[in-house]
């Protein structure tokens, strides 16, 4: 089953960025996209997880048109069924890393999974404020948090930029059973060809579109 289908899709700001860009993404199934800096990447990963409107063509999560849904169907969307991975953290900065995995677990009203913590390596900074971690660790802290969602499909921005080799291959394996343990998805955009090339599905974006390459 798909959870995601995206149909010719297409963007510019002053410039064209690309144009009829078709995606799909079914449950189990990861898949990672690839390009230069300035490419698209990010742009793309926010039409497709509900974050940017697209010029043309149409966003379907769980066979329903994103961009034609109410706010609160929207927020109800983000809450439940989307799982967001960016760069920026967009921690909490006045509250303890635990504080902020409560949040997530108090609004979807799922169980924060100690076990989790551990294999992220933050069982142990857990109760410490957000700026007084790393930046590695503050992006573990991201990722558990999203994780503590149970979303269906997780949206991974360089999910691993702040992260050394050893962590961030260890961070992919997670999100591989995640998806695997949960009927879930995942969709990255990586610089990091190595970690890429894992997923399922490997997609190039340049010269306006996307390329499969694996």
């Amino acid at each position: 089953m798909n959870l995601l289908e995206a149909r010719d899709l297409s963007h510019s700001f002053d410039y064209k960025l690309f144009f009829d860009i078709n995606l799909s993404l079914a449950q189990k199934e990861s898949c990672a996209i690839i390009g230069v800096s300035g490419s698209g990447k990010s742009t793309l990963m926010h039409i497709l997880s509900s974050l940017l409107k697209p010029q043309d063509g149409v966003v379907n999560i769980n066979k329903k048109d994103i961009y034609s849904l109410a706010d609160k169907e929207m927020i109800n969307l983000r809450k439940n069924t989307l799982g967001l991975i960016f760069q920026q953290h967009y921690l909490f900065k006045g509250f303890s890393a635990y504080e902020n995995l409560e949040l997530a677990s108090i609004l979807t009203k799922n169980d924060i999974d100690k076990e989790l913590l551990k294999e992220l390596g933050i069982d142990f900074v857990i109760d410490q404020k957000v700026t007084h971690l790393s930046g590695g660790q503050q992006q573990r802290v991201s990722i558990a948090r999203v994780l503590t969602k149970k979303p269906d499909i997780i949206f991974a921005d360089e999910p691993t930029g702040n992260l050394d080799k050893q962590y961030a291959s260890e961070v992919i394996d997670i999100f591989f059973k995640y998806i695997n343990d949960h009927n879930a998805a995942l969709l990255m955009a990586t610089h990091d060809e190595d970690l890429a090339f894992r997923c399922d599905k490997v997609y190039r974006l340049e010269n306006y579109n996307l390329t499969k390459v694996k």
